[in-house]
């Protein structure tokens, strides 16, 4: 109705929107860059820590660089174009080139902000969203800088080659490769360009026959002469290959993938293991490198089962093919590696919580057959990170991702508390889509109320639940003759058999669909006077901590409709899509629960309001919330993904029909929406017998600082080992 106020405004308007739509592809100048504070707990740390400390992380950034090669074809060239240009020139000193060639300070701007965003990404694709970023200047600009830069001046012929093999795609915006897909839905490098999701389907058919894990793996169909064949890669330093023939199909399983850098993650693991606090700490990265080295997944598990043993560490750390957010079909592990220091202190709320877990989850709305015959009580430790390598950095962890440990052995929850400190930080001015009176309360109780959600949804929203399980033996883990399915209110009929798992089974939406029903648990359980006690809430304070956690949960339905591509029907955040589909529950659920109109903003453009009644929390939100959450545990129990896919993919359309105009509602979001920050992280150094901490501001130019000085000691080296493993697959691409 908004739109009809005035013609005039509206044709305004949908220019402005065409212009917004096109700056999702670059990072803006202005984007938060914020410091991740770890000085004091590094400073508290003993030496032996330190030594710990500091091979862990090199061990992570090595394999962070993974992640370049997991993202798009381009990433490991920009990565190395850009290591060399500030290699020999920091950003100050390129400054002054810049202005002799031409580039105004608001240019070169852009190109440090695109440069720091590649780092911060792991690749140039955002690693929050899955959209490619493209630097914010003319590309004859960045050409006459690269050229004027020392790097060039040095090695002509290197660095030509360098920007012709990379400039192109820097600058690309097809539609294919505007965004992270399989096929023509758009860009990855888990698959060759060929691949289908009938392959991916295949290929996970066949690892299952094979009790093989998709998680440290890549797939790769070649044609031979009208014959096809499949290479299925597994992420080892060792090399090795071994054929079988599958569904009259033949496939190729090859150890040796991103070979060097899995080198480069075993030495250093190897020399962390001198400095380690304990024995499961020893055998924790033994076994981490026997997976690394032969590319085992079931050594990365044997890992985890004493990474789990190993209680309350000083320092904390996983290391491994971990996420599987960005795999299209959703069974293959992003790498990630993180070193933290436990923040005693917030530590103790989540203790406090941990020993609550078994009460409270018992008020979970499903029956007690569907939850885990025994809550294995986790670790669940505040950590302030010390490194973070990989695409991005969550709020916080559930992990391992393995099922069988997970339900049987136990896991871990990590809270990110200096990640949470900068990352929520809001101005009043940039807080989109709420009433002006909501705003106040909303930015003195954003913090907190992230903290009990964060709490919830690790421990007691992906930390609960039962699969329902027939082994390969034929043995079950719940009495098919009894359980009853609340859904149907007739027996359980179905479930997962033998090596199928979660993943594997509910693929493209697993991931999502598991993230929405641990922010339905969180939700579900603020409402619970004890659960906020023991946050330190009571009274008013706790009923204004319900209240902006479920105000932050719809807002945040509405601003994930930034990650939705109408052309390929396709979200890209998992996240994102889950806050979608609980704005759409809580919406449906009605009686003036949750209220979303069009408006006109005070700037003449199109704008949108978003209501709560926080009267109607307690009642029709939490009946609301609770009726959806069975449903959603009922068909993950069952391994029901007909079921499940038709629920879930209900609720994520995206239309311009009904009460809301989905569709019109997203060009308002990305018209207003504000860029994701990101984050400088301290690199260590190793100093005689002791370990130093270096630390750089809070810039575009600190960020970049960090990673030229994090790979100084064998650089030349390893961007050749990084050019060579792109190299070798470019024709895999077309």
């Amino acid at each position: 109705t908004a739109y009809m106020i005035a013609g005039e405004v509206v044709a305004v308007c949908a220019s402005s929107i065409a212009a917004m739509v096109d700056s999702q592809y670059y990072l803006p100048n202005d984007i938060g860059i914020s410091a991740l504070d770890c000085r004091e707990a590094f400073r508290l740390l003993s030496p032996q820590e330190k030594m710990y400390a500091h091979y862990l992380s090199r061990a992570s950034w090595y394999g962070g660089l993974v992640v370049l090669l997991q993202t798009s074809p381009e990433s490991a060239n920009i990565f190395v174009l850009l290591q060399r240009i500030f290699r020999k020139e920091t950003p100050e000193e390129l400054e002054k080139v810049a202005a002799t060639v031409g580039l105004s300070s608001e240019e070169y701007k852009a190109f440090l902000v695109y440069a720091a965003g590649l780092y911060a990404n792991m690749g140039n694709y955002k690693s929050f969203g899955d959209t490619k970023f493209v630097p914010n200047l003319p590309k004859d600009k960045l050409e006459a800088l690269v050229r004027a830069s020392q790097a060039f001046q040095e090695k002509p012929v290197e660095m030509e080659a360098l920007w012709n093999n990379s400039s192109t795609l820097i600058f690309s915006l097809e539609d294919r490769q505007k965004q992270l897909g399989l096929g023509d839905k758009g860009i990855t490098t888990y698959f060759s360009g060929n691949c289908t999701l009938e392959d991916a389907e295949l290929a996970q058919r066949f690892l299952d026959s094979k009790k093989l894990s998709a998680y440290n793996t890549r797939l790769f169909k070649r044609s031979d002469g009208g014959k096809v064949c499949y290479e299925v890669r597994l992420a080892s330093a060792e090399t090795s290959c071994g054929t079988f023939t599958f569904e009259d199909k033949e496939f190729i399983v090859k150890r040796g993938d991103y070979c060097p850098l899995m080198e480069k993650v075993c030495f250093y693991l190897q020399q962390a293991e001198a400095y380690a606090a304990n024995e499961n700490q020893q055998k924790m990265l033994e076994q981490y490198r026997h997976s690394f080295n032969f590319g085992s997944v079931e050594s990365h598990k044997e890992g985890s089962r004493f990474w789990i043993k190993d209680k309350g560490p000083i320092v904390e750390s996983y290391i491994g093919f971990i996420e599987s957010y960005r795999d299209p079909f959703g069974s293959r592990g992003e790498f990630e590696g993180f070193v933290a220091v436990v923040n005693k202190a917030m530590s103790e709320r989540f203790t406090k919580l941990v020993s609550s877990a078994e009460v409270l989850l018992s008020e979970l709305p499903w029956p007690q057959e569907f939850e885990k015959d025994t809550f294995l009580k986790p670790d669940f430790t505040s950590l302030d990170v010390l490194t973070f390598a990989g695409s991005g950095i969550p709020a916080g962890i559930n992990i391992p991702n393995y099922d069988d440990i997970r339900q049987s052995e136990g896991f871990k929850n990590v809270s990110l508390g200096n990640v949470l400190a900068v990352a929520y930080a809001t101005q009043k001015e940039k807080l989109t889509f709420l009433k002006e009176e909501d705003k106040d309360l909303f930015i003195k109780w954003k913090g907190p109320s992230f903290e009990v959600q964060v709490g919830l949804h690790e421990l007691l929203g992906h930390g609960s639940g039962k699969l329902f399980v027939q082994d390969h033996k034929g043995k079950l883990n719940f009495n098919k003759d009894k359980v009853i399915n609340p859904e149907t209110g007739e027996l359980v009929s179905s479930w997962y058999q033998g090596s199928e798992t979660w993943d594997s089974k509910f693929s493209t939406i697993a991931s999502s669909y598991e993230e929405c029903r641990a922010e339905c648990v969180g939700l579900y359980l603020c409402l619970n006077k004890e659960v906020l006690r023991i946050f330190g809430l009571e009274g008013q304070d706790a009923e204004d901590v319900v209240y902006i956690n479920w105000l932050s949960m719809v807002r945040a339905g509405l601003l994930g409709l930034e990650f939705y591509t109408p052309e390929s029907k396709n979200w890209r955040q998992a996240h994102m899509q889950a806050r979608f589909v609980i704005l759409r529950v809580l919406l449906e659920a009605g009686e003036g629960l949750v209220g979303l109109k069009e408006v006109v903003g005070h700037d003449g453009k199109p704008d949108a309001q978003i209501t709560l009644d926080r009267t109607k929390i307690h009642t029709v939100g939490k009946h609301a919330i609770q009726r959806f959450l069975c449903k959603l545990q009922v068909f993950k129990s069952t391994a029901d993904v007909e079921g499940g896919r038709a629920l879930y993919d209900g609720y994520s359309s995206v239309g311009d029909s009904g009460a809301n105009n989905f569709l019109r509602l997203r060009e308002t979001v990305l018209l207003r929406k504000e860029a994701r920050k990101m984050f400088v992280q301290a690199n260590t150094k190793v100093n005689g017998d002791h370990v130093e901490l270096v630390e750089y501001e809070s810039s575009a130019a600190g960020l970049i600082r960090s990673f030229t000085e994090r790979f100084q000691e064998d650089a030349d080296q390893l961007e050749a080992d990084l050019l060579e493993l792109s190299k070798k697959d470019t024709p895999c691409w077309c």
